[in-house]
């Protein structure tokens, strides 16, 4: 019954950090996306640059609160 418990335990473990790994593989694939199209446009418009440049940090800065907010829950779970 002690080993049950102890393999249940260790799957919550290994749930929580494959699921931070995930959020931290999702957030660097979101942020490479927005800013490779960002210096898209901007070569393509360089106009608005400015614009562009504080749009696409705050599109990261979302990404990055959203990747932090899952490695917290996952920490918690361990």
């Amino acid at each position: 019954m002690i080993s049950l418990l102890l393999a249940a335990e260790g799957v919550a473990k290994l749930g929580a950090a494959v699921g931070a790994g995930l959020a931290a593989i999702g957030a660097g694939l979101g942020i490479g996306r927005i800013g490779g199209q960002a210096m898209d446009a901007m070569a393509r418009q360089p106009e608005v640059m400015n614009k562009l440049f504080t749009n696409m940090i705050v599109a990261a800065a979302l990404i990055e609160g959203v990747a932090l907010f899952a490695a917290v829950i996952a920490f918690l779970c361990i």
